[in-house]
């Protein structure tokens, strides 16, 4: 089947879904900052859906007293499963399997902030897997460690299908945790925390889950990197709206010793990934170029649509290198410094 048919195929079931608009698909917007319970809200970013183009307008508000960031009114289930499907899979899971497969050394060097740790792990669970390309990646960094997944969507059965990961669990983290008690070395969630609609709960399945003596290991964006000011809706992090909460490290510090971790390290520049500028161009010319189509859209762009996105992002193509190039050789090296490193990463141990 061609990816138009394939579109054509699931239009008149988009059209059903927005027959009655998109309020449906919020709670009830929040009063209170769902970290520390204060009231002392305002708004932070108002944005659209900047990767699919789907109809609906996004909130993130912070919260004055402690920092957090989080979408309010937030997706219900209904919502979210709306906004995700087509993203990781169906017609979007062939270009997030070749985005996420492509990023090798990443992963690697993601498994390498364990090593000071605890260089021999015997078992580890990635949770929010996905495909399994970090496990399978991880194993040329720890060849004696075996690595399961954990996710919610049916990527962690072919992760297992393909032998990327040697045991796969499909539902959600806190409803497996009991069944897992206490039976991993390491635990890692690479940016996992910010989709989740409740992080505390799943701070303590991870607690459940790590044995004592073992680590956790967690990777997420950052809400104070400089970057999240100055490019704004442009921030690809934000990733509106899957992206529920943004928590502080400070926060995250604190939850974690609450529940019985001692964090052993804190890293910025390591975790930063080099593609703000980059994206932050593509974003703006996708957002300006007339629609490619999708099944979302009423109807089909015509020939003068699809010719005039051509030349617009054509035209864009200086743009998009001149970003690399600077994401690259320019800032990377004084990311941290410069205080615009997009993301951060903890490794706690459990006491």
């Amino acid at each position: 089947m061609s990816k138009q048919t394939e579109i054509e195929a699931l239009r008149s079931a988009y059209r059903r879904d927005l027959a009655e608009g998109t309020d449906r698909f919020f709670e009830p917007p929040r009063t209170t900052c769902p970290w520390c319970g204060s009231g002392r809200l305002t708004t932070r970013l108002r944005t659209t859906d900047l990767l699919q183009h789907k109809p609906g307008a996004f909130v993130l508000d912070r919260c004055e007293e402690c920092g957090h960031t989080f979408q309010n009114p937030r997706l219900n289930d209904t919502g979210l499963e709306f906004y995700y499907r087509d993203f990781y899979d169906g017609l979007g899971e062939q270009k997030m399997s070749g985005t996420f497969g492509g990023r090798t050394k990443m992963y690697q060097g993601r498994a390498q902030a364990m090593v000071p740790h605890d260089p021999t792990p015997k078992n580890w669970l990635d949770v929010g897997t996905g495909h399994g390309h970090f496990c399978e990646a991880a194993r040329e960094v720890l060849p004696g460690t075996a690595f399961d997944g954990l996710d919610f969507t049916d990527g962690v059965e072919l992760a297992a299908r393909e032998g990327r990961v040697e045991r796969a669990y499909r539902g959600a983290f806190p409803d497996l945790a009991p069944d897992l008690a206490a039976r991993y070395d390491v635990v890692s969630m690479f940016h996992y925390l910010e989709h989740s609609t409740d992080p505390d709960r799943e701070l303590r399945a991870a607690h459940e889950t790590v044995r004592p003596g073992g680590h956790l290991l967690i990777e997420v964006p950052d809400p104070e990197s400089r970057y999240a000011r100055l490019l704004g809706r442009w921030w690809l992090p934000w990733l509106q709206p899957q992206h529920l909460h943004f928590i502080p490290v400070a926060n995250l510090r604190a939850r974690l010793t609450e529940l019985g971790f001692t964090v052993v390290a804190e890293q910025h520049a390591e975790a930063h990934d080099p593609v703000d500028l980059l994206a932050a161009v593509w974003l703006a010319l996708d957002h300006t170029a007339p629609r490619e189509d999708a099944p979302w859209l009423p109807t089909p762009p015509g020939t003068l649509r699809k010719t005039l996105r051509a030349a617009l992002l054509l035209a864009g193509i200086p743009a998009l290198i001149a970003g690399t190039l600077l994401d690259r050789f320019a800032v990377r090296p004084f990311s941290h410094r410069l205080r615009v490193s997009n993301a951060y990463r903890i490794v706690a141990r459990r006491d």
